[in-house]
């Protein structure tokens, strides 16, 4: 077996034990018995274990793309109800920290994307929301210039500069900016990447011109 393989094998094993280690950890806080529903150090652990298991997620997903062993699967989706899914799996750890997570978009908004591979996408965005907003993440969606355009808003200080003058193509191996690693906007990249329609393919942008005045990350999808 070659190393790549067993090291993806041993990412998928540590997925899934972080997996259980998520579900206890909500069970337990969720347990007005256990005192931790308001405890800083549970809600904390709790927020850094969804970021490994996203992190996790994504090393399989990139193994799979370099190993062309991943093929997109397209179809249709109603993004109200994509967002009222995603929103759900975030909603109590993002309250718990007295943080509002909301979302707007037509609601016969409907455009076709692989649903896992820009949930995985969204999951990190909003894991960084929540650790640099004030309190308050907003998801939204439109059609721009025949572009799906997904946002992650927040109303926190914004990305620092050197983020901004990224280029949208970053390697993993290019380190840290600002504390936060690239290795979520090069999977996010990769994944919007894998969308194309005709001559044009996806893309990701970052800014911090929205109507949240914090930062907001985006991925553009033909």
């Amino acid at each position: 077996m070659k190393f790549a393989d067993a090291l993806a094998s041993s990412i998928h094993d540590i997925k899934n034990a972080l997996g259980m280690v998520i579900n206890t950890l909500e069970e337990i806080t969720a347990d007005p018995a256990s005192g931790l529903a308001d405890n800083p150090k549970a809600l904390s652990l709790q927020l850094e274990a969804r970021r490994a298991s996203n992190d996790l997620i994504q090393l399989l997903n990139l193994y799979k793309m370099e190993n062309e062993r991943l093929t997109p699967h397209i179809a249709e989706h109603n993004l109200e109800d994509y967002f009222g899914d995603i929103s759900a799996e975030h909603r109590s750890l993002a309250e718990s920290r007295g943080i509002s997570l909301e979302y707007e978009c037509e609601p016969l908004l409907s455009a076709y994307f692989d649903a896992d591979l820009v949930r995985g996408v969204m999951n990190n965005a909003i894991g960084n929301a929540t650790r640099y907003t004030r309190d308050r993440i907003l998801l939204g969606a439109e059609m721009l210039d025949n572009y799906l355009v997904i946002r992650v808003e927040d109303n926190g200080p914004g990305f620092p500069q050197a983020m901004l003058d990224l280029p949208m193509d970053p390697e993993p191996s290019s380190g840290f900016a600002g504390g936060r690693t690239q290795l979520g906007l090069y999977f996010s990249n990769q994944v919007a990447q894998l969308h194309q329609n005709r001559d044009r393919t996806g893309y990701i942008r970052l800014d911090n011109r929205c109507s949240l005045g914090g930062g907001c990350f985006s991925i553009r999808l033909p």
